[in-house]
């Protein structure tokens, strides 16, 4: 009961807040719906393979950033490219499974931390979540023995919507040849997402 009224209050108040405009169209989905996330969903990874992962939506983080093993640089045609393997429990068989990819660089994190200073390729992924398609930047990590195969940064998260930090799991990862696909190339920042 206590949980049922405190989701009533919760809806009327964000329904408020939006006429008033004091939540962003952001957290607005395509169809005029307020569209919110749990800190925890389930993906589906590159749309002719598929497997479905769990994915933690890190607002700590700015770029999202993926499970991949081996990761081998190379140059093609004059330009950075890189060979990776990501292998990942499919959630939806209990399955390993892996797959090598070869992308282009996108760009070069420099991130530096309480473990010293690291240097990770960022390439262009597309994922499934909440039943669209999103083509992203992602770092990649060897993220193997960790919980979470896949983290949404800041730069994925402001596309989805608002984050209920006490929810997880509340979208599907059905994703099918009819839904949208959002391009990076027509992707753009907010100014207050951070750097």
């Amino acid at each position: 009961m206590f949980k049922s009224t405190r989701h009533t209050l919760t809806t009327c108040l964000a329904a408020g807040l939006m006429s008033t405009g004091l939540i962003s169209s952001v957290a607005m989905a395509s169809d005029g719906k307020h569209s919110t996330y749990g800190w925890v969903e389930k993906v589906t990874i590159d749309p002719s393979w598929g497997p479905e992962v769990k994915a933690k939506l890190d607002t700590g983080a700015l770029t999202s950033s993926m499970q991949a093993e081996n990761i081998e640089e190379f140059e093609r045609d004059g330009e950075d490219w890189v060979r990776f393997d990501v292998e990942v429990e499919d959630e939806a068989t209990d399955d390993t499974i892996s797959k090598t990819f070869e992308r282009e660089v996108v760009r070069k994190l420099a991130l530096s931390g309480a473990g010293g200073e690291d240097s990770r390729p960022a390439v262009l992924m597309t994922v499934c979540v909440g039943g669209e398609f999103y083509e992203e930047q992602f770092s990649l990590r060897d993220r193997d023995g960790m919980i979470y195969p896949v983290l949404l940064g800041r730069r994925t998260i402001q596309d989805l919507g608002a984050v209920d930090v006490t929810q997880t799991f509340m979208h599907d990862a059905d994703c099918d040849d009819d839904s949208p696909v959002h391009e990076y190339k027509d992707k753009e920042y907010d100014e207050d997402i951070g750097a």
